[in-house]
């Protein structure tokens, strides 16, 4: 076992080290998960994702706060590692939520659950089971996972679907991806044609069961690791160098950042754990700690770069890919639509504070 960090050093490690989120130990396969990342490698991710699957601890099964040290440790280790693993993981707990029969040991498996204008996806069934028809947008890693969970519109309400994205009926566009961040973790639509798929749940259930704000938890826990692996390359600046006082002060400003990012998260899993994050408790706690995630991981990117100014982001290729890939994947929150929604939430009862 790992000996635990001490708190002030929870995010000055090298990387390739855990990025501790708590007191826990944790076991010595994640340690090995984290030094096995090859950066911006989407075929080593799926094959150390498809490693990961059976050793994960699934959400609110009382390591929820190992699942997220994961994911965050392979964040701050490569962003793109961290993205394929978290949405593969995710749908490995959803299957399980669900009591689905798929076989996991030999599949890689991505959630399509966007809506977006323009595209609609439809499922309807006939004697031959479900078949979906339509466009779905923000596929990551269609044309190279070989399974996905998808939403599809029915008579009766939105509804997930397992397909197979070797089935036919399945074709992504490829050429829609021209990001600058995540750039081998394309992310366009998919056209599926009478495509066969399997339901998961009833309609309505992904977004009311109890674990949907997991996922979104899950995906704060990567926004924490990328905002760590940008600090370090600003901690190394400042031990390398005799540092001036804006470089000191960016460098405290950070730690406080992450220190309420991480406190946010480590009191979030263990809501999880309790069973006090399902539900509108759940909705409610997503929202703040995606937004105290997201927030602290802009401050980071923020800091780092008035810190060490233009010289990283031009000459060295790994600190210029993770703040391209951290800048795009923060997109990921709805930001100031989402503080839109909590404040209308918190209008309508007494706020806990």
């Amino acid at each position: 076992m790992t000996a635990p960090a001490r708190p002030q050093d929870l995010w000055r490690s090298r990387s390739g080290e855990l990025v501790r989120l708590g007191s826990a130990d944790a076991a010595e396969w994640l340690q090995q998960a984290c030094e096995d990342v090859v950066a911006d490698d989407v075929p080593a991710a799926l094959t150390l994702g498809s490693r990961l699957t059976l050793l994960t601890p699934a959400p609110g099964g009382g390591s929820t706060e190992i699942r997220w040290e994961l994911l965050a440790s392979l964040a701050a280790a490569d962003l793109t590692t961290a993205r394929v693993i978290e949405a593969h993981l995710d749908a490995i707990a959803i299957l399980a939520e669900a009591g689905a029969s798929q076989s996991l040991k030999a599949t890689t498996w991505g959630v399509f659950a966007a809506e977006g204008p323009g595209h609609r996806l439809d499922a309807t069934t006939d004697g031959d089971g479900w078949r979906l028809d339509g466009v779905k947008p923000w596929c990551s890693l269609a044309g190279e996972l070989t399974h996905a969970l998808v939403t599809a519109h029915t008579p009766d309400g939105r509804r997930l679907f397992a397909v197979s994205l070797s089935a036919e009926g399945v074709r992504p566009d490829v050429g829609a991806w021209h990001a600058r961040g995540l750039v081998n973790v394309p992310s366009g639509p998919v056209s599926f044609d009478g495509a066969p798929a399997v339901p998961v749940g009833s309609a309505g259930w992904y977004l009311k069961r109890p674990g949907f704000a997991y996922g979104g938890l899950g995906v704060a826990a990567c926004w924490y690791g990328g905002a760590v692996g940008l600090a370090r390359t600003l901690a190394r600046s400042v031990h390398e160098r005799t540092p001036d006082d804006i470089a000191l002060w960016h460098l405290g400003r950070v730690d406080v950042a992450l220190h309420r990012a991480r406190a946010v998260l480590a009191e979030a899993a263990s809501a999880v754990d309790a069973g006090a994050a399902t539900g509108s408790a759940g909705e409610l706690l997503a929202t703040r700690v995606r937004a105290v995630v997201a927030d602290t991981a802009e401050q980071v990117l923020t800091s780092v770069g008035h810190a060490l100014g233009p010289t990283p982001l031009a000459l060295n290729e790994d600190h210029s890919r993770r703040v391209a890939d951290l800048t795009l994947y923060l997109r990921q929150h709805h930001a100031e639509r989402d503080e839109v929604a909590l404040g209308r939430r918190l209008s309508h009862v007494l706020a806990p504070w």
